[in-house]
């Protein structure tokens, strides 16, 4: 529940508990991770800023809010009432409905059994892989995701859990930040 009041970015959530469930000795890269994931969360709320127009605690409430949903709510819209409008009903009934459900799995989540039986383990996998299918457009973009696989699957049987994620990160990274002609 703590972690779900505090770290309110499902991919960071899962991705942090996903490493961290081999053990605390997994913390610097369940972190790490987490973070990295969570970096598109400060690069919406630039977007967001003007926009919003918040201050004091309203502007550290938005931060909290900030999420793939909310922001593409308020993005979408032609005004900037409605925008913000989108912004705060999105953000707040997910915080809401993702805190309920978390709840309610930490409650009765042994009614349902072992999830691993219901191959539920490829659930993230295939979650991280619908919000990247739609910015593969250009050959930069499949080439430096390809980029990323190659290096979590190179490394993933000789390193500890977690750091060929943050590896593959770090290489995604890399690859994104260099100039166009040094790219093949």
């Amino acid at each position: 529940m703590a972690l779900s009041l505090l770290m309110f970015t499902g991919g960071s959530q899962f991705a942090f508990v996903g490493i961290i469930a081999n053990g605390l000795g997994a913390a610097p890269a369940a972190i790490a991770a987490s973070s990295m994931l969570g970096i598109r969360n400060g690069l919406y709320a630039l977007e967001l800023t003007h926009l919003l127009g918040v201050r004091g605690a309203r502007r550290v409430a938005a931060a909290h809010l900030t999420i793939d949903e909310s922001t593409a709510v308020a993005v979408a819209q032609r005004e900037e009432r409605t925008s913000r409008l989108g912004f705060w009903l999105t953000g707040l009934t997910v915080f809401v409905l993702w805190n309920l459900t978390t709840l309610a799995g930490a409650l009765i989540g042994n009614l349902i059994g072992d999830p691993r039986t219901y191959g539920l383990d490829a659930a993230a996998c295939a979650a991280f892989t619908a919000l990247l299918w739609p910015r593969l457009r250009s050959r930069d973009a499949v080439a430096i995701a390809v980029l990323g696989a190659v290096v979590a699957v190179v490394l993933s049987p000789t390193m500890p859990p977690g750091i060929p994620v943050v590896a593959a990160a770090a290489a995604c990274l890399l690859a994104w930040r260099s100039p166009k002609a040094a790219r093949p």
